[in-house]
């Protein structure tokens, strides 16, 4: 594929964690802002060449990195405007909750072990006590004042660990003008109870809701399964994705008549994926529920499965361990066998992977997924009608920096390779993680998290590039 070239242009300087980009166009505006969400629980926007609040919630997010020696991935993990709010003012968030700290599930440092078949079967019980926190998301509206006010609850979800919440989680799906949810397995790793497959797990999915059904509950219960929902909420929902690990949203690209779905599956151990799929068959969450009451077999053709916990992209979900006698190699052993056979029909295989060990010379090594967004503009023409992600940290170094790259769906359909996007920016030997990507209303114009550091108690580290020629 070919190499490409692009410019950072700093857009705001010495802001926290930038980790969702969404552009819109306010009531009684007449111009497309840019909004930038940060983990901790602000909203700005630019207007006039200045920085201006939206909103804040720090108060009603969850104290972050206490922990984790800094390190978080709860916080504010989504933004969402609805297609209308420039009429209605409606936008949605999902945020881990202030005051719900629980002591989190046992197995935080899960480690398969196919030798011990109790490991690879483990329940997550006592949920209403042994859990992190919980997630909520609600809808809001940009009152005619101008000062935004919560309207009410959707979602009340317990999570088991800190981790694998889903990030850059909401959106609104052109096709179907549903609110798109995207939810991470839970956390820990190796997904320990296996969430992701069952089809009663929240975690683990990629959900729609319709916004306009109005159940008159505006603050559902707490709820980890879909069975735990009362009826007239899981009427609202439906699934279109399971076996996710971790997820930066969903990006929705016009192709003719139709849309290309790109959304991209943190890895375990090994390696980063972007899957893509055109045609799908969302599967009512009420039907799941009664299917699964009368213990019969859902009609699963056409619902989508990204292959994890039993695949780990294009490759059966390896462990590595090092190498006795050797320091330089390690062992891959397949850690869920029997789970990757029985998967292996029904999982999509990814558009594209990249590897946290790359020997080839024009790739990098990769760390985490950050960023998955379709680029239908025309200044940058190398990139039109490809897909853009972002990685926190190459492996190479220096280590402390991310990188950009691209793929774009062939006409086969087959599996393609990915190309590193070169930036000119010199970030000197300052770490500079790539946090989160996003783009404006019609795919022109992409926009760049970055970080100085990867602790969220580390405040005011970061900055937000536009991607331009």
């Amino acid at each position: 594929m070919k190499k490409v070239k692009v410019r950072l242009r700093p857009i705001v300087n010495n802001i926290n964690l930038p980790t969702v980009m969404k552009t819109t166009v306010l009531p009684g505006d007449s111009v497309e802002r840019l909004f930038i969400a940060t983990q901790v629980g602000e909203i700005f926007y630019i207007g006039s060449g200045e920085v201006k609040t939206f909103l804040d919630i720090r108060q009603r997010v969850i104290k972050l990195g206490e922990s984790k020696g800094g390190y978080d991935e709860r916080g504010l993990l989504g933004l969402a405007f609805h297609p209308q709010f420039y009429y209605n003012g409606l936008f949605y968030l999902h945020y881990s909750k202030a005051g719900t700290q629980g002591p989190g599930a046992p197995h935080d440092s899960y480690e398969p072990n196919p030798c011990e078949p109790n490991t690879l079967n483990l329940k997550w019980t006592n949920r209403e006590t042994q859990y992190d926190h919980i997630d909520t998301v609600e809808e809001w509206i940009l009152q005619t004042n101008g000062e935004p006010q919560r309207r009410r609850t959707l979602l009340n979800l317990r999570r088991p660990f800190y981790n694998h919440n889903g990030f850059n989680s909401l959106t609104f799906s052109p096709e179907t003008g549903k609110l798109v949810l995207t939810t991470g397995d839970g956390g820990s790793g190796f997904d320990p109870f296996n969430l992701a497959q069952d089809d009663m797990e929240i975690a683990g999915k990629i959900i729609e809701i319709d916004v306009t059904k109005n159940t008159s509950i505006y603050d559902p219960p707490v709820v980890t399964r879909f069975n735990e929902l009362p009826i007239p909420i899981q009427e609202t929902l439906t699934v279109i994705v399971k076996g996710v690990r971790n997820i930066p949203g969903i990006s929705y690209q016009r192709y003719y008549n139709q849309y290309i779905k790109y959304v991209g599956n943190v890895g375990q151990e090994l390696i980063e994926s972007i899957f893509s799929f055109v045609h799908y068959k969302p599967i009512p969450v009420r039907q799941l529920v009664q299917a699964s009451s009368r213990n019969t077999e859902i009609n699963s053709e056409g619902y989508i499965n990204l292959g994890w916990r039993g695949w780990e992209g294009d490759l059966p979900t390896p462990i590595l361990k090092d190498c006795d006698e050797n320091s330089n190699l390690d062992e891959k052993t397949i850690a869920f066998y029997n789970e990757a056979i029985k998967l292996s029909p029904k999982r999509i295989p990814p558009l594209t992977s990249y590897y946290h060990q790359d020997p080839r010379p024009d790739k990098f090594g990769g760390t985490a997924l950050t960023g998955v967004q379709a680029y239908m503009g025309n200044e940058i023409p190398a990139l039109m009608g490809s897909v853009v992600f972002t990685d926190l940290a190459r492996k190479e170094e220096p280590s402390d920096q991310g990188f950009l790259a691209y793929t774009r769906l062939r006409p086969d359909f087959r599996q393609n390779d990915f190309s590193i996007i070169e930036t000119d920016y010199d970030f000197g030997d300052q770490s500079a993680y790539y946090v989160g990507l996003g783009a404006n209303m019609d795919q022109t114009r992409l926009y760049m998290g970055v970080n100085g550091s990867m602790k969220v108690t580390d405040l005011n580290r970061g900055t937000v590039f536009e991607v331009v020629p």
